[in-house]
């Protein structure tokens, strides 16, 4: 039962991918409305993951010592180097020079490719843990995944693929969310303390991409209506994972 949901959580993750096809439909104005809520609905259930659901469990079971710290540590490392190298890659070549532009986009999928599968390998060690906290995980993932997803359909675009190519190498690295939650699975079959270094390496993960990536947008935004409409939706997605806790 929680391989058979695991693999179903990250099947939908991975269709998420195909969101960035709305973006052709949308209006760019009021997409950009919503993508910003949207971000501040996903910080708010990152954090609230990490405080409410992944590390009480951790601790509960081995208590918060020295290999937790390191473990947690660690998540945040390796996503600060997943993303230099990527922003690394993109000061060197803008999209917009022809000899570049492929190289640009496919740089982009493999960074997301490596950012995929890191968040199946979260949600396979999430549903090692418990149900309910595979779930709240899972909704964690796909709430920070749409506004990612929609990016980086532009950024393909952008990058010289046409609309078609774009959606199915999306879809492609989406895919590696499958192979990092089939990994986690497979891994603690041979391993029974998987989770004691995983969960708090997950919750690294998402500390990192709710405080340095989504948090920082939102900063951008200065008009006072749509800074509360932000900070309400934070709150938001804070009160779905404390919602989530209650109904276990």
């Amino acid at each position: 039962m929680t391989i058979l949901l695991a693999i179903a959580s990250v099947a939908a993750v991975s269709a998420i991918s195909f969101v960035g096809a709305l973006t052709l439909s949308v209006n760019l104005e009021k997409l950009k409305k919503f993508l910003l809520l949207m971000v501040s609905f996903a910080a708010g259930a990152l954090f609230g993951d990490v405080f409410l659901h992944l590390l009480p469990e951790i601790a509960e079971k081995d208590g918060i010592g020295l290999a937790v710290s390191l473990s947690l540590l660690a998540g945040i490392v390796v996503m600060f180097a997943v993303e230099k190298i990527i922003h690394w890659r993109h000061c060197h070549h803008a999209p917009g020079e022809a000899n570049h532009a492929h190289t640009f986009a496919f740089t982009n999928l493999v960074g997301d490719g490596i950012h995929n599968f890191l968040d199946g390998l979260t949600i396979g060690v999430s549903y090692l843990v418990s149900i309910p906290v595979g779930v709240a995980t899972t909704l964690a993932v796909i709430l920070h995944e749409i506004p990612q997803e929609i990016g980086d359909f532009g950024v393909l675009l952008h990058g010289g693929l046409t609309k078609r190519k774009a959606l199915l190498f999306n879809f492609a690295t989406a895919l590696l969310a499958v192979l990092g939650a089939i990994v986690a699975l497979l891994l603690n079959t041979y391993t029974e303390h998987l989770t004691t270094v995983l969960v708090p390496f997950a919750a690294g993960g998402f500390l990192y991409i709710a405080g340095s990536d989504l948090i920082p947008e939102l900063h951008k935004e200065e008009e006072t209506k749509r800074s509360v409409l932000q900070f309400l939706a934070f709150l938001g997605g804070i009160g779905v994972m404390l919602a989530l806790l209650l109904l276990e």
